[in-house]
């Protein structure tokens, strides 16, 4: 009897309306694979863009669930987990680019660091920038302060003002950070699980900071790795809108609720008002734009 391989990495991806971001991400993921036992899995939310008719004979080994509605990202996540296998997830948005070592990269970092829960990695812009959400502090109500009032702006490279991206810590470094982004989040299985996945109240934004904050909670360390740099085409799926700034705000919102609530009454009002500020003024630049 032959001892069936055991499935190495399952890369999870939740689509909604970006056919051709998805498979030029897909072409890059075959190239990174390397011998990596993978599954891919996509969760597609209600996309009307002709993926549903385009994209699976084109890419007959991946796995995929079309959702009858937008579920939102947490909550397709936890439901491509449900269908996973693999040892290591990787949480994955479709406009990414992969180079080809960064697979092999992540999984030999887990296998040296036996106190890794999760990796991120750099992520550049289709322009080359660095995307500064690669790596980031826990917002705190004093890290946020200074971030929704432009002192993180003011004093990028602070170990204090500029917390909330950590400006401190060099962007071609491997460092631990308190917060990922969930553009490209690589998790060990066990660790998810007791976890316990993506907290599903957050329908889009602010999931992928309150998993970080847990994974470190339960004892594990977030790992940012400069080393390794993925394109991101950033908002892919989604256009810079309204309902976008209100959704961004509103996550922010329920996480200051989550992990603040039992903070004193007038510094939680102070925290929220400043929240609701930063809202208001990126409402008015939307409308002038």
């Amino acid at each position: 009897m032959i001892e069936e391989t055991k499935m190495q990495l399952s890369i999870i991806i939740v689509n909604y309306n970006s056919r051709s971001l998805i498979e030029q991400c897909l072409v890059s993921i075959n190239k990174a694979l390397f011998g990596i036992n993978t599954e891919v899995i996509i969760v597609d939310n209600n996309s009307n863009d002709g993926g549903k008719e385009y994209l699976p004979p084109k890419f007959a080994d991946v796995k995929f669930i079309f959702n009858i509605e937008n579920v939102g990202f947490a909550k397709a996540c936890n439901q491509g987990f449900k269908i996973s296998s693999g040892t290591y997830i990787l949480f994955l948005n479709p406009d990414t680019i992969l180079p080809e070592t960064c697979l092999t990269d992540c999984i030999s970092f887990f296998e040296t660091h036996a106190d890794a829960g999760a990796i991120g990695v750099r992520m550049l812009n289709d322009k080359g920038i660095f995307l500064k959400e690669s790596k980031r502090g826990l917002p705190s109500p004093s890290t946020s302060f200074y971030k929704l009032f432009g002192l993180a702006a003011v004093f990028p490279g602070s170990k204090t003002f500029a917390k909330y991206y950590l400006g401190h810590l060099p962007e071609k470094e491997n460092n631990p950070v308190e917060i990922l982004s969930g553009a490209f989040m690589m998790i060990r299985r066990e660790v998810f699980e007791k976890a316990k996945g993506f907290d599903e109240d957050f329908f889009m934004y602010g999931e992928d900071i309150d998993l970080s904050l847990r994974i470190t909670q339960l004892g594990y360390k977030n790992y940012y790795l400069g080393k390794i740099s993925v394109t991101h085409s950033k908002g892919g799926s989604t256009t810079y809108n309204y309902k976008r700034v209100r959704d961004f705000y509103d996550a922010m919102k329920l996480f200051v609720k989550k992990h603040h609530g039992k903070k004193p009454a007038l510094y939680l009002l102070f925290l929220q008002a400043g929240i609701s500020f930063r809202k208001m003024l990126a409402m008015i630049g939307l409308f002038f734009r």
